[in-house]
């Protein structure tokens, strides 16, 4: 239980009690600033600790900016003392360290000094570092920049650790008229919307679960879009689940000027596959490989580390046998458990608490050397709540071969026009470092009835301010 007199802290103190497998029995924390002194005292089980620490305040937001790291940073190093624990990413609990770096770097400082005072270890410092100089030829940080998304959220089945707004599709086809009849209303508006478009993300869910008409009408329904303001631009399907993939699917891409797909097999085990309620086979896996061959896509690969039961051996095994493939693009995520995924709620029944799993950490490291030593260069980052080991997901690339959707969104640099359910658009203002977000309706009854609204707030919140 955690206590805070300052309430723009508690949420942000919490993350970092949540980063302990202990958990303290009572946290109670005051804070006072006065002349530019942050003063933070903490009561960790009836101990006192007592901080004073400064910066120089320019505003509001600064004001907020320099406490949350000083109060974070100080109750990491008590908990971290206290359970002599440390973390890999130490008292930074946000989900794009790579953009924090780049804060740093936009003010003239060298972000290794703040990651190094919160804390972070050595190499994920390098990591951070590496990114940027990977993102180089990519990162742009304009106004007016667009990426366009496409929510099909439709699944063959449902995987034991996904917490995503989807279910199986045989209990949802009804929807899909409607659903697609909805897109195509959005898309034909959407024009209003885009400024320089970089890049078009087709997503998921499982975009292949569609069958090959209804995949056109979503190809055709974003046509006209590309057409006009860049036939050229970067364009990826996360066709997903090596089950549902066709030759037939996979020429209509082509034909649709699509770039990138995604195979998502998240790991080359039978068994893993089994027990995460998968419906396809390792066997499945390479031949949605033989059939993609011919199309000359760029592909990604994404991995899991931290799935049921899988030892570090099996998950090493599964990403040499992706490197193997000689995919471009392989993520490799590490399990995060959220509301809603079966595998998490199977660990609260069994009172096992899954984020203890020591192998994670080994397995991240075994998977940065694998894929360096094989020419992958690291790309993009981000870490999410609930996180196994409290690492991270990575995209590797072979050279030059990088997804711009990817670096735009995770850095946030660019407006995300994102349209069908459950998708948030971002306005992304750089001058003003201001970012505002519009989410559409999660269920698909809930998004059809009200798609009309829905298609005119996104006409506004895109107009000029």
């Amino acid at each position: 239980m955690l206590t805070t007199d300052c309430k723009f802290l508690e949420n942000e103190l919490m993350d970092i009690v949540r980063l302990f497998r202990r958990r303290s029995d009572f946290i109670t924390h005051s804070f006072t600033y006065e002349e530019g002194v942050f003063s933070n005292t903490f009561t960790v089980d009836g101990k006192e600790y007592f901080f004073k620490d400064g910066g120089q305040v320019c505003d509001e937001l600064e004001f907020k900016r320099f406490e949350r790291r000083f109060a974070k940073l100080r109750l990491y190093e008590i908990l971290s003392e206290l359970y002599q624990e440390k973390m890999p990413w130490g008292a930074l609990t946000g989900i794009r360290p790579t953009k924090l770096a780049y804060m740093e770097l936009e003010k003239g400082r060298n972000f290794r000094d703040l990651f190094q005072k919160m804390q972070v270890r050595e190499d994920n410092i390098q990591l951070v570092a590496e990114i940027l100089k990977t993102q180089e030829e990519i990162y742009e940080k304009k106004d007016g920049n667009t990426d366009l998304f496409v929510s099909i959220p439709f699944c063959p089945t449902k995987c034991a650790y996904c917490s995503f707004i989807t279910a199986p599709i045989e209990k949802t086809r009804h929807f899909l008229p409607q659903y697609l009849t909805c897109l195509e209303k959005e898309l034909s508006a959407a024009g209003d919307c885009v400024g320089n478009l970089r890049s078009v993300y087709i997503g998921g869910g499982t975009p292949f679960a569609l069958d090959t008409p209804d995949l056109e009408r979503v190809l055709k329904g974003i046509a006209p879009l590309r057409q006009t303001y860049a036939p050229n631009c970067e364009y990826t399907v996360e066709a997903g689940r090596p089950d549902v993939f066709t030759e037939e699917k996979l020429r209509l891409l082509k034909e649709y000027g699509v770039t990138r797909i995604c195979i998502n097999p998240q790991t080359f085990s039978d068994e893993t596959l089994q027990k995460i309620c998968r419906k396809h086979t390792v066997a499945d896996i390479y031949k949605a490989f033989e059939l993609s061959e011919k199309y000359n896509f760029i592909i990604n690969v994404d991995l899991i580390a931290g799935l049921t039961d899988e030892t570090p051996d099996v998950f090493e095994k599964s990403v040499e046998k992706a490197v193997a493939t000689g995919v471009d693009n392989i993520t490799v995520h590490c399990l995060s458990l959220k509301s809603g995924a079966k595998l998490k709620e199977d660990m609260l029944k069994e009172e096992n608490v899954y984020l203890e799993n020591d192998f994670i950490s080994y397995m991240v490291a075994s998977s940065r050397q694998i894929l360096s030593q094989n020419g992958y260069l690291p790309y993009y980052m981000y870490r999410q709540k609930y996180q196994v080991g409290n690492n991270e997901n990575v995209g590797w690339t072979k050279p030059n071969k990088a997804c711009v959707y990817n670096v735009d969104i995770m850095e946030e640099t660019a407006d995300n026009l994102a349209v069908g359910a459950n998708a948030v658009s971002k306005r992304v203002y750089t001058d003003q470092g201001l970012i505002t977000r519009l989410a559409s309706q999660k269920d698909l009854k809930t998004y059809i009835d009200g798609v009309d609204v829905t298609i005119e707030k996104r006409r506004k919140f895109f107009e000029n301010p």
